[in-house]
């Protein structure tokens, strides 16, 4: 039987060392957690690690925790996935592992294709509307910071990231408590899981984007139409298109698919130099590879208006990148790679919006974000050439001066231009980003301080819409044999949480159509 311990050592401390020190008849450990404690340090408190450690001496074993499954009936139609994001290839995975194979389709192209037209976009301003840094295979989360965290409390945590290990990914990911993947990594994963997906008797078919639902008379699934015609019959669909399909939130609505508005946050990317944001969290300890890049959370809920204010998809170490899914948007997200090495460090700071709308207005969310993208879009072909996405220091945005960022160096590949955020964003969220500012500058002294840069809209932190669906079968209220699945139908908020949701699909799947 092992023994679990928690240890707290200094950040540069070994701790194998220690183990062997403190354990003289250890014979193996492995680590379940690792969490660094770094509050204080810029006050000149020295950062600690806080690990979980499963100790096993001689003659013991490590308890054996891998999971059986045993193969089900096979259901009488083949499930079809719509989209090649986490929620739609960890469903895939699930059946698969229950012998139960499936058919996924992708509007876009494979990752490796699909990375040549979004360079193509930030470098030329050529727009795919199917290839870009939301849609294609590896869904949104192939150009993030593959950051792996999630509030999500599911047995299924332990699952992905063992499976994620399977395909390549670092061993540290099961242990970590801030895992990430980094888009250079994630690229090679997606591919892995495809190739692994097919070897296995699945289906895989890029360029086909639903356009139809087909259904009878009854609400009952029959199957789904595709943009070229082509059309897949089954009483089993999963759509986990992204929180940026629009165009299926639109025709759901047509079709009287039960949906229900709920609150999403619009607001900037908020850049500063790695460096100087290493220096305003760890202080003089910065710099030590122990400690890697610095990562902040920032957050304020203004009582007065009971308004959120919040940061989001913390990127160390990336960049800032134009990120829109319609030739005439922009719309901005972060992403770093594995090693979290460029100069700059960014992260959304975006504020809660609140999408009280009635149920005739489900789509209102929708043309809030669309209004934005598209001023913005419009400026950006009024004083640039439309690709570039506008910016200003915060010292600008606070102060109220006219906007100047010709000289700032910046990550982003699509460039920037000279333009007051706040007439592109609503008054309402531009208020509450200055108030926040200041609340932030405290939370991390200099935070406001240090010649941090503003560029905007990030307007995609989430779907403003829910697709309706039955808690115990996970399948659509107003539709038999619908499952909306992911971040788009509003299940999720990230790579993990998008992946446990796919996998509660396909056990739901199992249930309801293989039993």
């Amino acid at each position: 039987m092992s023994q679990k311990v928690q240890i707290r050592l200094p950040f540069d401390t070994d701790l194998e060392g220690h183990l062997k020190k403190k354990f003289p008849s250890l014979r193996d450990f492995r680590l379940i957690s690792r969490s660094l404690d770094a509050r204080g340090a810029s006050r000149g408190k020295k950062p600690v690690y806080i690990y979980q450690v499963d100790l096993v001496n001689e003659g013991e074993a490590f308890e054996n925790s891998s999971e059986k499954l045993s193969p089900k009936k096979q259901p009488k139609q083949t499930p079809l996935i719509i989209g090649a994001g986490p929620a739609g290839l960890f469903c895939a995975l699930r059946l698969l592992d229950h012998g139960i194979k499936s058919i996924l389709i992708e509007r876009g192209a494979p990752a490796n294709n699909r990375m040549k037209h979004i360079a193509r976009h930030w470098r030329y301003g050529e727009f795919d509307s199917d290839n870009n840094v939301c849609f294609g295979e590896g869904g949104a989360g192939l150009f993030s910071d593959g950051k792996l965290i999630t509030r999500v409390k599911s047995p299924f945590i332990k699952y992905v990231m063992n499976r994620l290990v399977d395909f390549g990914a670092p061993k540290e990911i099961a242990y970590e408590s801030n895992p990430h993947l980094g888009s250079n990594k994630i690229r090679g994963l997606i591919s892995k899981i495809t190739d692994h997906l097919r070897e296995n008797g699945c289906e895989i078919h890029y360029h086909q984007k639903m356009s139809e639902l087909l259904v009878d008379s009854n609400n009952e699934v029959n199957g789904v139409k595709c943009s070229d015609g082509s059309i897949y019959n089954t009483n089993c669909v999963v759509v986990a298109v992204g929180h940026s399909a629009h165009e299926i939130y639109r025709h759901f609505d047509q079709i009287g698919v039960e949906m229900a508005a709920k609150d999403f946050a619009v607001g900037v990317r908020v850049e500063h130099s790695r460096e100087q944001m290493d220096k305003l969290q760890f202080g003089n300890f910065s710099g030590h590879p122990a400690l890697g890049t610095a990562r902040y959370r920032l957050s304020w809920h203004d009582k007065t208006n009971d308004l959120g204010t919040y940061s989001f998809c913390m990127c160390p170490g990336g960049y800032v990148l134009s990120s829109g899914t319609d030739a005439d948007g922009i719309v901005v997200n972060g992403m770093s790679n594995y090693a979290r090495n460029s100069r700059w460090s960014n992260s959304a700071l975006v504020v809660t919006v609140k999408n009280n709308f009635s149920a005739h207005q489900v789509l209102n969310g929708l043309d809030y974000q669309r209004k934005i993208e598209k001023e913005a879009f419009n400026i950006s072909t009024k004083l640039a050439s439309g690709k570039e996405v506008p910016a200003q220091t915060i010292e600008q945005f606070m102060t109220g001066k006219k906007a100047n960022v010709r000289g700032v160096k910046h990550s982003c590949p699509s460039g920037i231009f000279d333009f007051e955020l706040n007439k592109i964003l609503p008054q309402e969220v531009s208020s509450q980003l200055k108030k926040a500012l200041e609340v932030f500058n405290r939370q991390i002294q200099g935070f406001s301080e240090v010649g941090g840069l503003l560029m905007a809209p990030e307007t995609r932190t989430s779907a403003p819409v829910t697709i309706s669906r039955d808690k115990e079968t996970r399948m659509s209220t107003s539709h038999r044999g619908l499952f909306p699945c992911g971040e788009g139908a509003g299940y999720a908020g990230g790579i993990t949480s998008a992946g446990i949701d796919g996998i509660n699909i396909a056990e739901s799947i199992i249930n309801i159509f293989c039993e």
